[in-house]
């Protein structure tokens, strides 16, 4: 279209229409190109003129395609942006990656869009983003979290196989001290660090970002438990009962030495003179919530006598239950003891 004072206007706009339409244009950092139906270029923006090293004189009336050494001559960008004024459509984020003249090998976004002025003339509207650096950005955003996942899986390994070594040198000690006191204390101790040693180990092989099964992981939480904790002689079966579920790996973790506590807990209370039984844990998860709880058939458990001190494994799992947001709940007879942790979505 050709105004008043002959000054071409791109978008068919009028006198003031044009000035508008070329100050919005150049304001824009991103390269914008105004194409015909023919997909000649018609104008361009500063942007554009300096990126690409071109100016609107040896731009003026190109097909598109021809700019350059034909970086955007790509069969499938041709196909789309053939189809922007026939068939209404628009091209949206279509990547090209290409060694360019001037800027060397880039990544580039190219989005279509058809304009129409009053008198009913199409025109495309063209813009052309440089993605290289924010590809680049990701490209290295990943390589550092898997490099960071793969350190953290290191060390999640060294600090099992530490807590394991220190386990042992607490056993040996409690093997060497006379004390019957000191012995138990310190066979406490050693099955704590066991337990977290554990729970931590069964971890291994949670990738970055994967939620963790609970059931695969108390199955094989209880499989370690029974290697490390249950006496061959001794006819006790550890048992997982799990509707399915998934969890964060802190939960996991929480949920590992809680089942770990349980479960040493009812090994060493309910089943006394080798006696045989079963310990049951089971994960049950409802919309509204889960319930966690380790069950046995042993013997049922006894009251501490009044003014007793809390015991550790206690206040283990009172501290872990109120940071889940859990209550505890308990249940026991001659016929066994159940203790379940359940948390109820608010």
């Amino acid at each position: 279209m050709i105004t008043q004072e002959g000054v071409f206007d791109p978008l068919g706009d009028s006198v003031d229409g044009h000035i508008l339409t070329r100050a919005i244009i150049d304001t824009i950092h991103e390269p914008l190109i105004v194409l015909d139906e023919n997909l000649r270029i018609i104008v361009a923006s500063r942007s554009f003129y300096k990126k690409f090293d071109l100016t609107h004189e040896n731009t003026k009336g190109k097909m598109f395609y021809d700019l350059g050494n034909g970086q955007w001559n790509i069969p499938a960008l041709r196909t789309l942006l053939e189809q922007v004024i026939p068939a209404h459509t628009n091209v949206e984020d279509y990547e090209v990656e290409h060694d360019f003249q001037v800027l060397g090998k880039r990544i580039m976004l190219v989005n279509a869009h058809e304009v129409r002025d009053k008198k009913g003339g199409q025109k495309m509207l063209l813009s052309i983003f440089d993605v290289t650096a924010q590809h680049a950005l990701e490209l290295e955003r990943e390589r550092l979290l898997t490099q960071k996942d793969l350190l953290l899986t290191e060390m999640r390994h060294r600090i099992a196989n530490s807590l394991q070594l220190i386990a042992s040198i607490l056993l040996l000690k409690s093997e060497l001290v006379d004390s019957k006191e000191s012995r138990s204390h310190l066979e406490d101790a050693h099955e704590r660090i066991m337990s977290i040693a554990t729970a931590q180990a069964e971890l291994d092989p949670v990738g970055k970002g994967q939620d963790v099964s609970v059931e695969k992981y108390l199955n094989a939480l209880c499989k370690s438990l029974t290697r490390s904790m249950v006496d061959g002689r001794n006819q006790i079966h550890i048992k997982v009962n799990a509707s399915g579920g998934f969890v964060v790996s802190d939960i996991a973790i929480s949920f590992g030495l809680l089942t770990t506590e349980l479960v040493i807990n009812a090994l060493k209370h309910a089943f006394p003179d080798g006696r045989a039984g079963e310990v049951v844990v089971t994960y049950d998860v409802r919309k509204t919530g889960w319930t966690l709880s380790v069950g046995d058939n042993g013997v049922g458990h006894i009251e501490p006598k009044e003014g007793a001190r809390r015991g550790l494994g206690t206040s283990i799992i009172g501290a872990l239950a109120n940071q889940l947001h859990a209550i505890i709940r308990k249940e026991s007879s001659s016929q066994g003891t159940k203790i379940s942790i359940i948390h109820e979505d608010i």
